[in-house]
């Protein structure tokens, strides 16, 4: 039965007041007060300036969108893809690795359930052994080859040639980016390459790309979910002018070019992203005259700098959420990184087989235990998707006129560079103050880890400033046998300081900077507790009304006892009446920069 949009628009109204009656109550205003649209003040920004609604209703209903394999492709660009199979599980194989050694992984990883295959760092001469007894019309692959790749893809057309197979069912993504790769000051392949690779695949009976265009290198950099979309978009765009320059006809140009997008731990935003970068694709093959071959091909693979090196553990629940985003949003093929990939040579305590199989396994048992991949496009309809899809693409259209109308993406360089700094920067801002979490690192962090040995740099990372000052710690426990320590002094019952010892522990912990608790105390017990600890620096606990009678007398006491830094875990405002000579040296709330306060008090402690 259809429900009559009146009806709906009364039942929203009063919804609307319910939300006015809390919100008044809880920020002690007046409903009439509050603006025409209350729940709005419950809105959630991203970093692309969406406001993500608390509630989503037919009122946001948008038109029916087309059936996959139908312009603007928005549910997929193949109706026929085998629901039983789903998306491809990509796994990368190569290395330094023998390629005996490469071929075997390879075939077993195809036994366990890998379905696409990721060349990376196979040099020429390896190609053809490291493909051996490999069924090349069943598995793709994907090349990531760098300047090798002229070569590298010598080498496997050369293979190809002798392939017995069916070779209409071959498809390969040979990966040139040339573009992406100056950007990103990485090796590869020049235009030119790129182009005579394009001119060789077109030739073939096989169904081969020339050229991936890299969206991970402005995500990489920090870019949001739009400036990624916008930046491959325009990437793209400068390729069918360079493959149109070279004599391809525009639907050959886009048969040459296939997307690579990071998926995140933002199951929604993943999932409007890959939906959206095949509208913005279809968009741009209308304008050129084509738009019935605007299907475009998407890779995912999951975020880099979401990984983090402290509890990677973790992780692994990171790429499940980056992998169904992925695979519900219908991409193509999807590769899940390795849990402890952030960790230069990976956790000691785990093998590397072991941390590829959890990477396969990841996607397994979405695909085969969750049924994820039987529908195509199950997020359709879904009015908070189908919202949030045609605003990030609306976003990301933005930028990339705005990259066009500064000459294109080879001309636009500072411009882009510019956008993702400051989205580089206000996502390291919520960090640092932990109004965004990374769970295992600013939240519930676990000092009890093992110590990672020291290490490079290994990248942009979320959680790097963070890391940064735990890597102090390990360096502190390496050279004097413990973590550095502050004291705590509970003040009260359990029932009171209980919150805020709890706040406080896990605050420094987030720092590397391990707590005493040496359970409740008063101005005469301070100064044992200060002896046992030899501590230096202290944080008061309580709640408000005792920090208003008795944190003079603490204060006072502990820096008699040979403290030199005394925090309050709570807001200054509640030791207003005290006197100034007996107030703590700082407080610790939930609106301080963590990095930089820690970082002093680091450094204070000598780490």
């Amino acid at each position: 039965m259809t429900v009559e949009v009146p009806e709906i628009r009364r039942d929203f109204a009063r919804w609307q007041q319910g939300v006015a009656g809390v919100l008044a109550k809880s920020s002690r205003k007046a409903v009439e007060d509050l603006p025409a649209a209350p729940e709005r003040l419950l809105d959630s920004p991203t970093y692309d300036g969406i406001a993500i609604r608390p509630l989503y209703t037919a009122l946001d209903e948008l038109p029916e969108p087309s059936l996959p394999g139908q312009w603007p492709f928005v549910r997929g660009g193949d109706p026929r893809r085998d629901v039983n199979s789903g998306w491809k599980v990509a796994e990368v194989f190569g290395g330094a690795a023998d390629a005996a050694l490469v071929n075997e992984s390879i075939l077993d990883a195809l036994g366990q359930g890998t379905s696409a295959i990721v060349l990376a760092g196979v040099q020429p001469a390896a190609v053809e052994r490291a493909l051996q007894g490999v069924y090349l019309d069943l598995a793709p692959i994907q090349v990531e080859a760098g300047a090798e790749l002229t070569a590298v893809a010598a080498a496997i057309l050369a293979t190809l040639d002798d392939y017995e197979g069916n070779a209409a069912g071959v498809v390969v993504d040979l990966g040139a980016d040339p573009l992406g790769d100056a950007f990103a000051a990485r090796a590869g392949v020049s235009v030119d390459e790129a182009v005579a690779l394009a001119r060789q695949a077109m030739a073939r009976t096989e169904r081969i790309r020339a050229i991936t265009v890299d969206g991970t290198v402005a995500h990489d950099l920090g870019a949001s979910d739009s400036q990624e979309l916008g930046v491959a978009v325009a990437a793209g765009v400068a390729y069918l002018r360079v493959l149109q320059n070279a004599g391809l006809s525009v639907a050959e140009a886009l048969q040459q070019i296939s997307f690579r997008f990071a998926a995140t731990d933002d199951q929604f935003l993943s999932i409007a992203k890959f939906r959206a970068a095949r509208v913005l694709w279809a968009r741009v093959a209308e304008v050129a005259g084509v738009p019935d071959a605007g299907g475009a091909v998407v890779h995912a693979v999951t975020s880099e700098p979401m990984m983090a090196q402290r509890d990677p553990w973790v992780n692994m629940l990171r790429t499940t959420l980056a992998a169904f985003g992925a695979g519900v949003g219908g991409a193509d093929s999807v590769r899940v990184r390795q849990f402890d990939d952030a960790i230069p040579g990976g956790l000691s305590s785990a093998s590397p087989a072991f941390s590829a199989r959890i990477a396969r396994n990841t996607q397994l048992l979405l695909i085969e235990e969750s049924h994820v991949g039987r529908v195509l496009d199950p997020g359709g309809g879904s009015w908070f998707i189908e919202d949030l899809t045609e605003t990030l693409a609306q976003q990301a259209w933005s930028l990339f006129t705005e990259i066009e109308g500064a000459g294109g993406f080879e001309s636009a360089g500072a411009l882009i560079r510019e956008r993702v700094a400051a989205t580089r920067a206000s996502r390291a801002d919520d960090i640092a103050h932990r109004r965004t979490s990374v769970t295992g690192v600013n939240e519930f962090p676990n000092l009890g880890e093992e110590p990672l040995p020291p290490h490079p740099s290994t990248g942009y990372r979320y959680a790097a400033d963070f890391e940064a000052l735990r890597d102090r710690s390990d360096a502190y426990l390496a050279s004097s046998g413990a973590r550095p320590a502050a004291l705590l002094l509970p003040l009260g019952p359990l029932s009171e300081h209980n919150v805020r010892t709890t706040f406080a522990s896990n605050l420094l912990a987030s720092g590397g900077i391990e707590t005493v608790n040496p359970g409740v105390l008063d101005a005469g017990t301070v100064a044992g507790a200060v002896a046992d600890a030899g501590a230096r620096i202290a944080v008061i606990c309580g709640t408000d009304a005792r920090y208003a009678a008795e944190v003079g007398a603490v204060v006072d006491a502990a820096r008699a006892a040979g403290v030199t830094d005394i925090y309050l875990a709570g807001p200054e405002k509640a030791v207003a009446e005290v006197a100034e000579a007996s107030r703590p040296d700082g407080y610790l709330t939930m609106k301080i920069n963590a990095v930089e306060t820690l970082s002093a008090m680091l450094t204070k402690l000598g780490a």
